[in-house]
């Protein structure tokens, strides 16, 4: 533990504080000034850089570009690939991992090593990768790279060792599972095909062992040659060449027969008895035109044929073989039973389908219970126990990106009630129709950890929706969702309504939120220029929603006159932080320019039925100004105890008290200042250029906007567009535009002047020319004077100065504690009124003279822009810790949290980085390079909260969570769930003397005597290359926390106890075998020396 000591006696506001060069702190006039009283602050810090440690907890929602999709019958666990090189696996609620190809290669096809704990995967690089899921993290144990051909379809039969692969070249190759190496044995594709055949069969997609047979292998090639090759004799049974490209096949269990589904929409059986031709073709779903021929379909991209005991019909389930003709139509699975044909519409393209079956033997009667389907952004699973085929309530959060996430807000250790209440109220607006049964995948074993506290994220999306997440324990579950949009009309179908000029789509796109889980008041911002605050009710109500409208106009020039930036020594950067004049924009000559004083959007204003939850109050809407739209919003506050909201954007401020429902304040930026303005401003005519409508690909979570390629929805794939780690001195457009915006706002009790001795209630402001405003506040303390007597407000002149745009605030206790802000509790309105019982308002930390302890011993404000930290004492505004976070880039989010009992400035930068500096002495704690690439939507979702951790939109449709936290990191693998647990394989039914009789020789067909190196020999070198893992023994390891660990490491002790035993047998037995060789010796000897005399030696 170490003491950090300062001396405050003699400190001068205007004094540098390190000798580094950093900016001066100075007061508005750049006088000097002392603390109140010689004093010496001692501060105990305990964070410590080993507390602190980055690392991937858990990813929630859908696999973004999924490709491919496996299941574990036994252990019931389902695995999906993507594109990226990701692979999910899903068991039970709690049982969810993300791993990831280091190449991030495409995942080709995915194979289970049915109840083994372990899973193959097939990349695009051609790489074959043995996973071991017997732990809690997965970890590669083998990969097999595959030199001069292309991976293509890979098979792998139950309990067996022998992993068949084809390729792009037509051939079969044999990878031996456990050692991961080719086989001697390969089926080359001029053996397979007839040597009078002139063409190339084309590429392996399918390869399947027959049911009947275990021997033999049927191949199916891409032109529509399909070989079934005896494996013992090393030729073909028989050759089928067909007409039509052949996408996949399916056997029937008893294999006398299979399925094969066709480019041109046909379904075609074939029996093993006459292969010359197929015994039925169908086109399910092509009609016979008047001459005969059947229309033109779609092709059958899978199909598969399942039979089942209850019923003489079996089940075939395939996706396409829709006609052409039926343009606009939705993609479909069907289901044909018997004469019944059912066809599923999907809101998404179908990626790939897997019927899930009772037994995993192939040779028995199969039992489909459901069908899972995996879109390109959706999960469905079908319920096939049902004639009506009704879908399952999906248990994972796969609807996170219903629309595209636009913000996020994450609150760790919320008040315990909240997460009941807000599941009560959502859940009465769930979906009904779902099947009964129990969610079908249903593997692995998950525990609440010891270590848990109410966790609760919210994403804000660009259709204006809501949502709030139970993320408590490492699991997301939804509670809750709002809809902004229903609080205005909706645009007439003839008009596209004025907000289609400020913004081309998405008008209710969220941009910010700000939540106060005490109070459950709720506030959000949106890209229309639009803040409305909601009250959470028990109780449905009929209400008007209140709107107020604010004109936030900008006559000046917010910049420095070049003439006099060396006349100002408080702000002598020489990076030249300062932006250039730029000369006006010429006028517009739309018919915008007639517009003015007008919304964007219109309100409701009748009355309103609103059910229990979140209630709309109030809608604040910043107006068109001579022509022009209002700007974005850039900032925005909200404190329940005080009753006001503030907001900010490039134009100024404006402060709302939402109690009494009116405009306490609405400045511009230079009005703020008043003559203590630090710089000299240029005058100018109203700003003419149009608004940009990229909306929120502009606004990163802080409110900055950042030097990246535009684009003009916010639901556009560009927003996803990498932007340049590192930018000019001109840290943002809003510097560009020569603007000087509102960046960030802050409710607090504080000292608005140096000659305050105690707190008031005050709005700090903070500015994109790194300029700090403090306004003091006088707020009534009594009910009813708070709702009839007015909040006055009167801007100091107090100005604090940082390099970069201001982005976070958050106040000290002169012991180094967070000061929270004061806030009311919550109460219900409309809640049946109590005569006993009335409802007052009941309020925490807020008083005249402030209930923090030892109120007049002043506070410490911390302070952090995109480029620097720094910690002043109030009220003498002395600055006692500067630190510069970045030089070459800028931080995107910095929040002040919570860890292991005490308090850090946690910050994220455009460069990937992730540091944690200690408070109040700025130490540098971590700094991880985490991201080595960002992106917008990273700038735009990254959060932080308490107990070490944050969030951010890894892809559109996916959260990833993460942690700083040394503690958690280390209390992890408790946390996570399992995805193996012991089950024993079921056993094979009896087939019976007759079937096993005529039916084959399957049983004794010993692929080792045909695979083998003694047999085949070795495979070749040149081919495919074997790569060692990482995760043998780290997985041992891992695995050591579960009953399989526990399982493991009692069997490798019995292994090395067993090994011991053994040495020392054989250690024994050499000794006995010494000892008699050294009896009989000695025997000898003395037989020999009898008989003889003491001379005779």
């Amino acid at each position: 533990m170490k003491k950090f000591r300062k001396v405050l006696d003699g400190l001068t506001t205007s004094s540098p504080v390190n000798p580094g060069g950093s900016p001066a702190c100075g007061s508005a006039a750049g006088t000097p000034s002392t603390a109140p009283t010689p004093r010496e602050l001692e501060i105990q810090e305990t964070l410590m850089s080993e507390h602190f440690q980055i690392c991937k907890t858990v990813r929630h929602g859908f696999p973004y570009q999924p490709t491919a999709l496996a299941f574990d019958p036994v252990q019931k666990i389902l695995a999906i690939g993507s594109r990226s090189g990701g692979v999910r696996l899903l068991g039970r609620p709690g049982v969810d991992c993300h791993c990831q190809h280091e190449s991030g290669a495409a995942v080709l096809q995915l194979q289970f090593l049915i109840n083994e704990g372990a899973l193959v995967t097939a990349c695009a690089d051609d790489t074959l990768h043995l996973w071991n899921l017997r732990q809690r993290r997965p970890a590669i144990l083998h990969s097999l790279k595959f030199n001069r051909e292309r991976i293509t379809f890979c098979h792998l039969p139950f309990q067996s060792k022998w992993l068949y692969v084809g390729t792009e070249r037509g051939n079969t190759h044999i990878v031996n599972i456990e050692s991961f190496v080719l086989s001697g044995y390969v089926i080359m594709w001029n053996k397979a095909i007839e040597l009078s055949t002139k063409t190339h069969p084309g590429p392996v997609v399918h390869l399947s062992d027959s049911p009947k047979d275990e021997g033999k292998l049927l191949i199916g090639f891409e032109s529509g040659t399909i070989v079934m090759w005896d494996l013992r004799a090393k030729r073909a049974d028989f050759r089928i060449y067909y007409d039509e490209a052949i996408h996949s096949v399916s056997w029937h269990h008893e294999g006398r027969q299979f399925m094969c589904s066709h480019s041109d929409g046909s379904l075609s059986m074939w029996n093993l008895r006459n292969t010359a031709k197929p015994f039925q073709v169908t086109f399910p779903h092509g009609k016979t035109q008047r001459d005969g021929r059947k229309e033109s379909c779609k092709p059958i991209l899978k199909v598969e044929y399942k039979t089942s005991r209850n019923s003489s019909e079996a089940f075939v389930v395939f996706s396409g073989g829709l006609s052409y003709d039926k343009a606009g139509r939705r993609p479909t699975l069907t289901i044909m039973h018997g004469k019944a044909i059912t066809v599923l519409e999907m809101d998404y393209p179908i990626v790939d389908f897997l019927v899930l079956c009772e037994t995993p033997y192939l040779n028995e009667v199969q039992e489909p219970y459901a069908v899972v389907v995996l879109l390109e952004k959706d999960f469905v699973v079908v319920d096939l126990t049902q004639s009506n085929f009704p879908i399952f309530e999906n248990a994972y959060p796969m609807d996170i990106h219903e629309s595209p996430v636009t913000c996020t807000a994450y609150f760790a250790n919320c008040p315990p009630d909240i997460i009941p209440v807000l599941y009560s109220i959502g859940a009465k607006h769930k979906k009904t129709g779902y099947s009964h049964k129990e969610w079908p995948v249903s593997g692995g074993t998950w525990t609440v950890g010891s270590q848990t506290y109410p966790e609760i994220i919210i994403t804000g999306h660009a259709d204006g929706s809501i949502k709030f997440w139970d993320a408590t324990a490492i699991t997301l579950q939804m509670l809750y969702k709002l809809k902004t949009s229903k609080v205005f009309e909706k645009p007439k179908s003839g008009d596209v309504g004025r907000s289609a000029e400020l913004v081309e789509e998405d008008p209710f796109a969220i941009q910010m939120i700000n939540w106060c889980p005490q109070s459950r008041i709720f506030c959000i911002v949106g890209i229309s220029a639009h803040v409305i605050l909601y009250r959470f009710s028990k109780h449905d109500a009929n209400t008007t929603i209140t709107s107020l409208e604010v004109r936030l106009q900008c006559e000046m020039e917010d910049v420095i006159s070049p003439s006099d930036t060396e006349n100002t020594p408080c702000f002598s950067d020489p990076s030249g932080l300062s932006p250039q004049p730029q000369p006006p924009s010429p006028r517009s000559n739309t018919p915008d320019s007639v517009r003015d004083s007008i919304p964007c959007l219109k309100v409701k204003d009748r009355m309103i039925r609103m059910p229990p939850g979140y209630q709309a109050e109030l809608v604040v809407q910043l107006l068109w100004v001579d022509g022009e739209p209002p700007q974005q919003i850039t900032s925005l506050d909200l404190n329940s105890a005080y009753g006001l909201l503030a907001l900010g954007n490039c134009n100024g401020l404006a402060v709302v008290d939402y109690l009494q429902k009116t405009v306490l304040l609405c400045m511009n930026t230079l009005e703020l200042y008043g003559s203590a303005d630090p710089f000299q401003r240029l005058t100018r005519s109203p700003r003419k250029n149009r608004q940009s409508t990229s909306g929120l690909t502009e606004l990163s979570d802080n409110q900055v906007s950042l030097d990246l390629e535009r684009s003009k929805s916010p639901t556009s794939e560009s927003r996803e567009n990498s932007f340049s780690r590192s930018r000019s001195s001109s840290v943002s457009s809003i510097d560009r535009e020569t603007k000087e915006a509102v960046t960030t706002l802050q409710f607090a009790e504080s000292y608005g002047r140096k000659s305050d001795t105690l707190p008031t209630p005050c709005l700090w402001v903070g500015t994109s020319l790194g300029l700090v405003l403090i306004i003091p506040m006088s707020i009534p303390t009594d009910e009813q004077e708070r709702q009839e007597d007015h909040v006055t407000m009167a801007p100091t002149g107090t100005v604090l100065m940082l390099k970069g745009s201001i982005l976070r605030f958050a106040f000290l206790d002169c012991g180094g504690a967070l000061i929270n802000s004061p806030y009311e509790v919550w109460r219900d309105q409309h809640a049946p009124d109590d005569p006993d019982r009335p409802r007052k308002r009941k309020l925490v930390n807020f008083s005249p003279s402030s209930s923090q302890e030892a109120s007049g011993d002043g506070h410490l404000a911390v302070v952090c822009s995109e480029r620097q930290a720094k910690v002043f004492f109030m009220p003498s505004q002395a600055c006692l810790y500067v630190h510069n976070i970045t030089e070459s880039s800028f931080v995107l989010r910095a929040d002040v949290v919570s860890v292991c009992n005490s308090v850090c400035l946690a910050c994220f930068c455009a460069n990937g980085h992730i540091m944690t500096l200690s408070l109040p002495s700025l130490r540098p704690l971590l700094d991880v390079n985490y991201l080595p690439l960002t992106d917008m939507r990273i700038a735009r979702t990254f959060c932080f909260t308490n107990g070490g951790q944050a969030l951010y939109l890894c892809s559109p449709t996916e959260i990833q969570r993460i942690t700083y936290s040394q503690e958690m990191c280390d209390n992890l693998q408790e946390m996570l769930g399992e995805l193996f647990t012991p089950i024993e394989t079921p056993e094979a039914q009896n087939r019976g003397f007759l079937k096993g009789f005529f039916g084959g020789n399957a049983q004794t067909f010993d692929r080792e005597e045909l695979f083998g190196e003694a047999a085949a020999g070795k495979g070749s070198r040149s081919l495919a290359q074997h790569i060692p893992g990482q995760g043998g023994m780290e997985g041992m390891k891992a695995a050591a926390g579960g009953v399989v660990g526990e399982l493991a490491r009692a069997r490798i002790a019995l292994d090395e106890r067993g090994q011991r035993l053994g040495e020392l047998e054989e250690r024994t037995a050499l000794m006995m075998a010494s000892a008699d060789t050294f009896s009989k010796h000695a025997h000898e000897l003395m037989l020999k020396c009898k008989d003889k005399k003491w001379y005779q030696f």
